[in-house]
């Protein structure tokens, strides 16, 4: 219970700075309060300030390229992890400090319903984009970011380790299962999870969900009642979680993992010591550069009857513009060259994954060529950044909950509960 009362306390927090910030918009700091949609004609460089939760090495090229096509504005980034950016974000916004340009995700819409993001819905580049690529930024109709390339996570696999033990790529989540017994009889760790993050086990949970539940036309719906309270996790994705909690009830997620760090399973499954690992492509370049002989291969999350399986993700993070940036017109300039050819494919370069600007086409290479399937089939979702209006909060809540359930203290319908509860705690506090 103390760990129940210490998330919402969390969350009530985050929203509290969103509101609170709302209301000072016009109190805020008077440098942000000249925000021009004239470019500056000084000839001097113009700083723009680019936040975002992916690492510049991930946007190293498009970095680059910005810097040669916009001689007149010089690109500072800056990086905030994760785990902290949001707190970090709305302390600089509540400040009057924010960046010229946020790199958003599932807090998208809150930050637009508190009126720190820009309306880009009739900017020329705008229109640019697939609708499905900008329906996670848009609120009410109106568009507040566009998509950077689509992102994803399955499981990546050592080929030769599978080729080694004449294990096939599954097909179902029991023939997940069967594998990493197969490997562990022979003395071979199946799978490591940085679990000391509540991130994987939440994604590789709503995975067997994606396949399971939201592939049934029958819950299209389902997310629109959520967001009104009107759907419960613990009743409709049950049996689907419980199902995927046989990973934990039959020992191969196992309570040491909790203490283990996203970099250490990535160096675990990259120098050969574990057969598998849940990550995306942001990962391949550190992978490879550990081990480059590595056979590195990906496949989706297998749902309980054989299909294409799942991959989570979605159209990935975006580009917002902060509402009280003094230099609108640079900041627009940044992403009305973002809308080209040009740099979608440089964001690709680094990171891969497909794009939502009309007419690019992207080929993702050999190492994703077993989930291709699911591309075709469109098997790629994650509702807390499609659908869900508190999706980081929420999905934050059910992850630190599922640590417990490997830990043992709570149950899976538990975890659910308290993924409802921040739920309805946020919705009512938004009311």
């Amino acid at each position: 219970m103390k760990k129940k009362w210490s998330l919402l306390l969390t969350s009530l927090v985050l929203v509290s700075s969103i509101l609170s910030a709302c209301g000072s918009n016009n109190g805020g700091n008077d440098d942000q309060s000249s925000n021009s949609t004239e470019p500056n004609k000084s000839g001097e460089q113009v700083e723009i300030r680019i936040m975002g939760y992916n690492a510049e090495s991930s946007r190293a090229s498009y970095l680059k390229l910005l810097e040669e096509k916009l001689p007149n504005i010089k690109v500072t980034f800056e990086f905030v992890a994760l785990d902290s950016f949001n707190n970090v974000l709305n302390s600089q916004l509540n400040a009057g400090q924010g960046p010229d340009i946020i790199e958003v995700g599932g807090e998208t819409r809150l930050l637009a319903n508190a009126g720190h993001l820009m309306d880009l819905t009739n900017e020329s580049f705008t229109s640019k984009y697939a609708n499905v690529g900008l329906a996670p930024y848009s609120v009410d109709s109106k568009v507040y970011a566009t998509p950077l390339q689509s992102w994803y996570e399955g499981i990546f696999y050592n080929k030769a380790i599978f080729r080694d033990n004449n294990i096939a790529v599954p097909k179902t989540f029991d023939e997940f299962i069967q594998i990493h017994k197969a490997l562990a009889a022979n003395g071979i760790k199946a799978q490591t999870m940085g679990a000391q993050s509540w991130e994987p086990m939440m994604k590789q949970s709503i995975g067997l969900v994606n396949n399971e539940f939201y592939s049934n036309p029958a819950n299209k719906d389902f997310d629109e009642k959520f967001n009104a309270g009107e759907a419960k996790l613990a009743e409709a994705w049950l049996p689907y979680v419980e199902e995927w909690s046989r990973l934990i009830t039959e020992g191969i997620l196992t309570e040491d993992m909790l203490g283990l760090s996203y970099d250490q399973a990535l160096d675990e499954f990259a120098t050969g010591k574990a057969a598998m690992w849940e990550s995306g492509p942001w990962a391949v370049g550190t992978i490879l550069e550990k081990n480059p002989e590595i056979e590195l291969g990906m496949f989706p999350i297998p749902g309980i009857t054989e299909g294409p399986g799942f991959l989570i993700g979605g159209p990935g993070s975006a580009l917002a513009i902060n509402d009280k940036t003094k230099h609108k017109a640079e900041a627009l300039q940044v992403l009305e060259f973002t809308a080209t050819p040009e740099a979608q494919q440089a964001l690709i370069a680094d990171n891969a994954g497909s794009s939502f600007l009309t007419g690019v086409e992207v080929d993702l290479g050999e190492i994703y060529a077993d989930a291709e399937e699911a591309f075709k089939a469109g098997n790629v979702y994650a509702p807390w950044t499609a659908a869900w209006i508190s999706g980081n909060p929420i999905v934050e809540g059910y992850g630190k909950a599922l640590q417990e359930v490997l830990a043992g203290t709570k149950t899976v319908q538990q975890a659910l509960v308290d993924a409802d509860d921040v739920n309805d705690m946020m919705r009512k506090t938004l009311e």
